[in-house]
């Protein structure tokens, strides 16, 4: 099962891909099929399940509902994954990603609609369209993201130690956060570490 290790929704679907290599065309896609990408929803928190019934219902009377969706989330993805390097300095624009990440958003928001609860502030309702509401709250919380990052709070798994590349938001007191998962990234890399110096002693 994939691990949930970013801090964020939006950073949790960049890391549907592992490794994470900038340009890479060799890696795991943990987001396969239509049902895969609604489990994975689930269990990140970006729906209820109650709410997943309805995206199966809608999904399961167009097939091609689902394959649009999971298209589309893809496509934020990888939009969102790209303006997140430029943001950390790994490359030098994304202009084009983020102007793709726009038009997906104010289409979320044109299904959207404004909710009012006595005693509550009105809140914005995304997903009202089961048939779109996955990619619609992943774009959603995509540009909230991108919009209230702090720069210095977003890291990647050291790829150059033996880390996997995904993203995160380190929010320990002093910054010091160094892997995605110290039990998984961070216990391979010492690991390799260790065998490398009992093989240069011996």
């Amino acid at each position: 099962m994939i691990r949930i290790v970013g801090g964020h929704v939006a950073l949790d679907l960049v890391n549907t891909v592992e490794p994470r290599v900038p340009g890479a065309t060799d890696f795991r896609e943990h987001l396969n099929t239509p049902a895969e990408l609604l489990a994975w929803g689930v269990r990140v928190g970006l729906l209820e399940e109650p709410e997943a019934e309805q995206v199966r219902v809608a999904w399961g009377a167009s097939t091609a509902a689902g394959s649009q969706a999971l298209h589309a989330s893809v496509e934020v993805r990888e939009a969102t994954y790209d303006v997140l390097l430029a943001v950390l300095g790994v490359r030098a624009d994304a202009s084009p990603q983020l102007d793709a990440l726009g038009v997906r958003w104010s289409a979320a928001t044109a299904r959207s609609g404004l909710v009012l609860r006595p005693g509550e502030p009105v809140y914005l309702d995304v997903g009202t369209n089961p048939a779109t509401l996955v990619q619609d709250r992943l774009v959603t919380a995509a540009v909230e993201l991108l919009r209230t990052v702090e720069p210095r709070q977003l890291r990647a798994c050291p790829l150059d130690q033996g880390g996997c590349g995904w993203l995160f938001l380190d929010r320990s007191k002093n910054g010091s956060r160094r892997w995605c998962a110290m039990e998984d990234c961070g216990v391979r890399a010492k690991s390799r570490r260790l065998t490398a110096r009992r093989r240069a002693t011996t």
